[in-house]
């Protein structure tokens, strides 16, 4: 069975799915209920959410894609991911999300830090990365020797674990959320009596059966099967030139002649000249 045949289609896709996603989230009111869930108030946002946005400082520094970035009535700040693969550099990748998104919150010449708004960086995940069975994780900056001290410096990080079995300090509205991202349907939204999740899930719907959001999809979907084909060939092209060069510095080392390494490797001697270069040029 091929890679198409293997795609899912838009209305198989869940939450944890970043493109429906972002395409939910672009709708301001619905990503409005999503913040209101996650922190328990009235999240009252100014405008559309961006998604995707770019951070980039200069071409020397490597640039963050952040999924969806919005700032609401009091300027608060916040950008919400959506991570469906576990990966180990979890808390040190918000630490630059964090850092990066706070240099774009000065413009040049401003003196008062102070001026910085207060920022959120939410991070949704399909796995317990800390394996404390919370449904929720907040991470606030404070002194180890007086614990009660906080740093107040306005960053915050949260952490969201859908797979959480430990329900102290958090709403039902919240746990029932978090089951619906996984599972995006009607009984899962139906069996919640958050007016909010209702909506949200009038959202998906509504995203799932858009004629244009089916052919974005398609589009976004057949761009990354080329990249990924693009990746392979270039990695295949990689492993065989590796080998290439392996062999013809064996041989390098037997005293063999470019014309007579070429013809044992079936290569052109043209390859074999231009190969014996670049292996003189590695090792000076």
């Amino acid at each position: 069975m091929n890679e198409k045949q293997n795609m899912k289609s838009l209305k198989e896709l869940n939450l944890t799915d970043r493109f429906l996603f972002d395409e939910v989230m672009e709708d301001i009111e619905t990503h409005h209920d999503i913040l209101s869930i996650i922190f328990g108030r009235d999240i009252p946002l100014l405008e559309k959410s961006e998604t995707e946005k770019e951070f980039r400082l200069s071409p020397s520094i490597r640039s963050i894609r952040m999924d969806i970035f919005s700032i609401d009535e009091n300027q608060t700040v916040y950008n919400t991911e959506m991570q469906a693969q576990r990966r180990s550099d979890l808390a040190k990748r918000s630490r630059y999300y964090q850092s990066l998104l706070d240099t774009s919150l000065l413009e040049p010449g401003i003196p008062d830090y102070n001026l910085l708004n207060l920022s959120y960086i939410i991070v949704i995940m399909t796995f317990d990365y800390f394996g404390y069975g919370k449904y929720l994780y907040t991470f606030e900056p404070r002194c180890l020797e007086v614990p009660e001290c906080p740093l107040e410096d306005g960053a915050t990080r949260i952490f969201l674990n859908t797979e959480g079995k430990n329900d102290t300090g958090v709403s039902e509205e919240l746990i029932d959320f978090l089951n619906y991202i996984k599972n995006s349907t009607d009984e899962t939204a139906a069996a919640s009596g958050s007016e909010r999740i209702h909506r949200i899930h009038n959202r998906v719907c509504k995203v799932r059966t858009s004629e244009e959001v089916g052919v974005r999809y398609m589009q976004a979907w057949e761009e990354k099967y080329y990249e990924r084909q693009e990746n392979l060939k270039e990695g295949l092209q990689k492993g065989r030139k590796l080998q290439l060069s392996e062999q013809v510095q064996k041989k390098l080392a037997k005293n063999k002649t470019p014309e007579e390494i070429a013809d044992a490797l079936e290569e052109s001697v043209e390859t074999i000249q231009k190969m014996i270069q670049e292996i003189s040029k590695e090792a000076e």
